[in-house]
């Protein structure tokens, strides 16, 4: 699928390692990868960038991936940005219903499959794209 190169993404994840695998996993996407290793970090990003979606980790040292995803939600430019939390937290429904409440559109639970982020990923590349078109 060919993408705009204004579709940027961000990746949000206090692990090096990880957001290397992230980047790994959507680099045949065709998008921008932005990457943040802090909630704070990311909030500045997101005031500099216009993105498609927003992976964020869930456990960060500081400020965790529920409250930069509550300061997300306050902010106008911030508040529509699709949030997909990445976690190898508990499964826990209390946990789940957390994310949910705090504006993720969706989970995804480490390890990370790779067909369900890219397939994931491309349904937002498509509302973009269909935005575009009408």
């Amino acid at each position: 699928m060919k993408q705009n190169n204004n579709t940027n993404i961000l990746i949000v994840d206090d692990r090096q390692d990880n957001l290397l695998v992230l980047e790994s996993l959507l680099e045949d996407m065709e998008c921008n990868i932005i990457k943040a290793t802090s909630g704070n970090e990311a909030l500045g990003l997101m005031l500099d960038y216009e993105f498609a979606l927003v992976l964020l980790d869930v456990q960060m040292p500081e400020m965790d991936g529920f409250e930069t995803a509550e300061f997300m939600r306050m902010n106008s430019k911030t508040r529509y940005v699709p949030i997909i939390f990445v976690t190898a937290i508990s499964k826990e429904k209390m946990c789940i219903f957390k994310g949910y409440e705090k504006g993720a559109v969706d989970y995804l639970f480490k390890p990370i499959e790779p067909i369900i982020l890219q397939s994931k990923v491309r349904v937002f590349f498509r509302v973009i794209q269909s935005k575009e078109i009408s």
